[in-house]
């Protein structure tokens, strides 16, 4: 059994929660056991428990976000160490990299990163897909580390490092449901929206500089209201519009309609605000049902993603 330690930021914690959940059956088949600071128990100095699970460790996840790479405590203490112990053939590490960010000039980089290409595993459309893709790597990597030419070395460690205490043993399903207001969906569906805007404006300004031929306009019409179109050799090719409405459960909240003319009611794609008990999503009513008739729960990501893929669509 190998023992995973995660090296993550609080504000991930959900993500975390979620990747672990993904690894019930590698801890099931007694593959893994899993440490985070969670774990750690009243009364406990917090600072002596993270080095000890750190340094006991065979596999290190680093949880990469914008705010693991701004934790001095994650990137100084726990990255250095961990890449220390990489280097020295002690342990394994893997990047997971789970929200976009500048992680490509990091120490780390050289490592295969996780899911694959090192693409953001909430930009996935349907995060379920990245957290199978990471729960490979790490079944891969645990049957590597504990190789019966690894468990035989290990095996000449004293036997007081393979003590097992009640918070190795605990369960990492300690997620509770809750109930979300109103004002949770309100502030939500505010936020999704600016993430969608400044998505499209990032990604129409890169496609121009990519592409011979294409040109590109991104239109700020007012607080809840953007277009945007792609333009081939001078010729319109793409356009949209998208705009953010008061919540309503049968037009949607954010709707996107291939007519920049066109007016709110008309539109070719509506996006929700639904919640699973434990974190909000967007659905999308129209082109985002599953194979199996059932319609997927997309992260702000997954839902820029998804209409972004309706607007460039024509082009390819």
């Amino acid at each position: 059994m190998a023992t995973l330690f995660f090296s993550y930021s609080h504000r991930d914690e959900t993500l975390r929660d979620e990747l672990e959940i993904h690894l019930a059956m590698l801890k099931r088949q007694g593959v893994i056991t899993a440490w985070h600071d969670q774990r750690i128990g009243a009364g406990k100095e917090f600072g002596k428990e993270i080095d000890h699970y750190l340094e006991k460790a065979e596999i290190i996840l680093l949880l990469v976000s914008p705010d693991f790479l701004a934790s001095d405590y994650c990137y100084d203490l726990e990255m250095a160490r961990a890449l220390d112990r990489h280097r020295n053939g002690e342990a394994r590490v893997i990047p997971v990299i789970l929200r976009p960010c500048d992680w490509h000039s990091a120490p780390f980089a050289k490592l295969l990163a996780v899911p694959k290409d090192g693409k953001p595993l909430t930009t996935y459309p349907n995060q379920d897909d990245a957290f199978l893709e990471i729960a490979g790597a790490i079944r891969s990597a645990a049957n590597e580390v504990r190789s019966p030419g690894r468990a035989e070395a290990q095996a000449t460690l004293p036997q007081a490092t393979a003590t097992r205490t009640a918070s190795d043993v605990r369960s990492s399903n300690l997620r509770l449901r809750r109930t979300f207001t109103d004002q949770d969906k309100d502030n939500f569906l505010e936020e999704a929206f600016e993430f969608i805007a400044n998505f499209f404006e990032g990604s129409l300004t890169e496609l121009g500089r990519r592409s011979q031929g294409i040109t590109t306009k991104f239109r700020r019409v007012d607080t809840n209201h953007f277009t945007a179109a792609i333009y081939r050799n001078g010729a319109a090719k793409s356009q949209c519009k998208i705009c953010l409405t008061p919540r309503d459960r049968f037009t949607g909240n954010i709707l996107y309609s291939s007519d920049p003319a066109s007016k709110d009611n008309s539109y070719n794609e509506s996006l929700s605000v639904e919640d699973d008990g434990y974190s909000l999503f967007l659905q999308a009513m129209m082109g985002g049902v599953a194979w199996g008739g059932r319609a997927k729960l997309l992260s702000q990501e997954g839902a820029a993603e998804h209409l972004w893929e309706m607007l460039i669509r024509p082009l390819q």
